[in-house]
């Protein structure tokens, strides 16, 4: 059995936009119904979401028939939760509050098997089909994608060195938090905060890795990717849940 492909991956090394979408209900039915309608990309969240490793398991196996790739994003950039992830079958991971470059260059080498890295070996985990892909412990990390976050004013002043570390794929910048980095806590939309995202993704352009981003806002979306943004969210569905359920309700419910 051949290596399954990690179609994320060599896209975006192409400089392929790549469109998302923030899974937050824990749910495989949920993760099913969205990995149909479209997306490049999935991201199955456990840092700000109730998930955990059954969790995630279910949904990579319901998102499996569906057209996007999965990115799991870990609760923290930690060694035991990367092998975890990786081992059952996640190919694609988002590492949240990366700081330096020293922090990127550990998550690297915890996605790695010996002797690049240190991630633990199993040989019939359910990322290697269960023991039937040849050469899966020697081939594994050309299909890993490792993806770091950058959400804050010290992130930011490192982010080329962070950037051009061996391994990291690519870079979401996290506009949430890096607002509140910047003193203007819930208002990314604060000139200062939008100037440092604009510069962002310039700066790792040059460095030609590519950028990542999660907005709700159409219009900022086409905005950011516009600047040159490749792998962008551009809602969540727990959002466009409360959102329709909210305004189906309207329409009957009038006051």
């Amino acid at each position: 059995m051949d290596m399954p492909r990690n179609a994320f991956k060599h896209a975006i090394a192409k400089g392929e936009l790549q469109i998302g979408l923030w899974c937050s209900l824990c749910s495989p039915v949920a993760t099913e119904i969205v990995s149909h309608s479209g997306y490049d990309w999935l991201l199955l969240d456990t840092e700000h979401s109730p998930n955990d490793v059954p969790d995630i398991l279910l949904q990579l196996q319901a998102a499996q028939a569906g057209t996007a790739s999965c990115i799991v994003r870990p609760a923290w950039n930690d060694m035991v939760l990367i092998k975890r992830y990786l081992d059952i079958g996640a190919q694609t991971l988002l590492l949240p509050f990366v700081q330096t470059p020293e922090e990127a260059k550990r998550a690297v080498e915890w996605t790695r098997y010996p002797p690049k890295g240190v991630r633990g070996i199993t040989g019939s985990g359910r990322a290697s089909r269960y023991g039937r892909v040849k050469d899966y412990l020697k081939n594994a990390s050309s299909e890993i994608c490792t993806l770091v976050q950058v959400e804050t004013r010290e992130a930011l002043a490192q982010i080329d060195a962070i950037a051009s570390v061996d391994g990291i794929d690519g870079l979401f910048i996290g506009p949430n938090d890096l607002s509140a980095s910047f003193g203007h806590i819930g208002n990314w939309g604060h000139p200062e905060v939008q100037a440092a995202l604009e510069d962002a993704v310039k700066r790792l352009k040059k460095v030609g890795k590519p950028a990542g981003i999660l907005t709700p806002n159409v219009e900022e979306a086409k905005k950011f990717i516009s600047w040159g943004y490749t792998f962008v969210a551009v809602g969540a569905d727990l959002g466009l849940l409360a959102k329709n359920a909210d305004a189906l309700a309207k329409t009957f419910k009038t006051a």
